[in-house]
């Protein structure tokens, strides 16, 4: 069941936790913590709002389809789903899933090294920019505890990792994608890594390691990772949507917000319109190809 008390259909929960395995397998350690101080305690950090503001996967998607890894009218798609998450403030499960499965489906006939580079040019390009402040201090007080500290994000775990080292985190939990002799097939190991496969991962990693749940801190700003926040001993919303900030308070979670009422609703509508921005330019240089 997931943490709302529903079942999930067999299927579903089984290729949940395969993603979740795969991509605890996949997880990347750095070498400085082989010994850590503090041996059962980690913290989980999501990515999209809560570590970076705006949709990690989107910001890659952008990089990519400057690089011709794709056409304008995938970006266009690409573009109106990351301006409905900021406008919103909520991630909607059709949205999210068709965003995500599309931007990875990109990434099939292309090298795992490929991706590798070019990330690390997007990040320095597009995603450093977007940490939050505030999110990247309380990661670092974790580090200082000596608590290792991992992201766990529906995006391709060679991103993650990447995000994970530039910010001098542990390691990092993501997505698999299959590839065969180094390039990506277009296919999945599992589910993406999103909602309950996020718990499994979390979950096959604490075995991994070692690590005691009830002494973990989880932190999230969507209710997707409910079953994730729901794991641990310390869960936190940051950011909140909604629905999250009443679960939170109606348990007594801890909750950190940083956008004030108007930072929020200006960042929304900015992101909003930067997006649609995107999309109009998109869309306008099809027609004109059309033409």
């Amino acid at each position: 069941m997931d943490a709302n008390g529903y079942r999930r259909p067999r299927n579903l929960r089984a290729r949940s936790m395969l993603a979740g395995e795969a991509s605890a397998a996949a997880a990347e350690v750095e070498s400085s913590f082989a010994v850590p101080p503090d041996p059962t305690a980690a913290a989980f950090f999501d990515v999209d709002n809560t570590i970076m503001q705006g949709a990690s996967l989107f910001h890659l998607a952008r990089g990519l389809y400057k690089r011709k890894f794709f056409t304008t009218r995938e970006i266009a798609g690409a573009a109106w789903k990351q301006a409905y998450f900021r406008f919103a403030g909520v991630e909607d499960p059709e949205h999210v899933e068709s965003a995500r499965a599309s931007a990875l489906a990109f990434i099939a006939g292309h090298a795992v090294s490929e991706l590798e580079l070019v990330g690390n040019e997007i990040f320095d390009e597009t995603m450093a920019s977007r940490i939050w402040p505030g999110t990247r201090a309380i990661a670092q007080r974790h580090l200082d505890e000596g608590q290792r500290v991992w992201l766990v994000t529906a995006a391709p775990v060679e991103i993650a990792r990447i995000i994970a080292r530039r910010l001098g985190l542990t390691g990092a939990l993501g997505t698999v994608a299959e590839s065969v002799d180094g390039v990506y097939t277009g296919r999945l190991v599992g589910d993406m890594l999103h909602g309950p496969a996020k718990a499994d991962a979390v979950l096959a990693l604490a075995r991994e390691e070692g690590l005691d749940l009830e002494r973990c801190s989880a932190y999230s700003d969507s209710f997707n990772d409910l079953p994730m926040l729901s794991l641990v001993g310390h869960p936190c919303a940051v950011n909140p949507d909604s629905h999250l900030r009443y679960h939170a308070r109606k348990h007594g979670w801890a909750i950190v917000d940083y956008r004030t009422g108007r930072k929020a609703a200006k960042a929304g509508l900015m992101g909003a319109a930067v997006a649609g921005a995107v999309t109009g330019a998109a869309l306008g240089a099809a027609r004109a190809r059309r033409r």
